[in-house]
């Protein structure tokens, strides 16, 4: 997720303070999910309505936990906005495109890809291309168009970088068989 985010913030051409923000905060995005019951987070089926509701609540619970911590404060609103869409059916506050950070724009691009190429409990993860695919199919609506297409351009950069990883070599591996 980081490497995603800082890749796709150098191919938008971020300043380096920016970039700083993008790296931490993509590793924090997720960090109120430690109050999401791990029967939901694990769940392999389809979650029921007040499961997604617990689900929905992490984004908020996280920026309560950075809160605490005054040199965070940067990093808040990749926490607490990152599931925001560009038609406004994101949340916690169903904010427009042009309300939403262009960095935490960049980490929602980023985590779904990453969503998307790993395996959950209920399905495998997708190939990369198939990945990329189904960004492109949901811009603009789900998804920033220029945030996508930065990822789509970015992403050859990142798995050159980082080939020898083998969480990477895993995920890309259908891509570059």
């Amino acid at each position: 997720m980081s490497t995603l985010s800082v890749a796709i913030g150098r191919q938008l051409q971020l300043g380096e303070a920016e970039i700083d923000v993008l790296r931490l905060g993509a590793l924090l995005h997720d960090i109120g999910k430690i109050g999401v019951p791990d029967e939901v987070l694990r769940k392999p089926a389809k979650l029921t309505s007040e499961e997604f509701e617990y689900i929905k609540r992490h984004p908020a619970l996280g920026a309560r936990i950075l809160r605490l911590v005054p040199f965070l404060a940067p990093h808040l609103p990749l926490v607490e906005l990152h599931h925001e869409r560009p038609d406004g059916r994101g949340y916690p506050f169903g904010l427009h495109a042009e309300q939403i950070p262009r960095t935490v724009a960049i980490v929602h691009v980023a985590d779904a890809f990453d969503a998307l190429t790993s395996a959950r409990a209920y399905r495998p993860g997708r190939p990369a291309p198939e990945a990329m695919f189904e960004l492109h199919r949901c811009k603009g609506a789900e998804f920033d168009p220029a945030i996508v297409d930065a990822l789509d351009l970015a992403l050859p950069g990142v798995a050159a970088d980082l080939r020898h990883e083998p969480a990477l070599r895993q995920l890309l591996g259908k891509a570059t068989a």
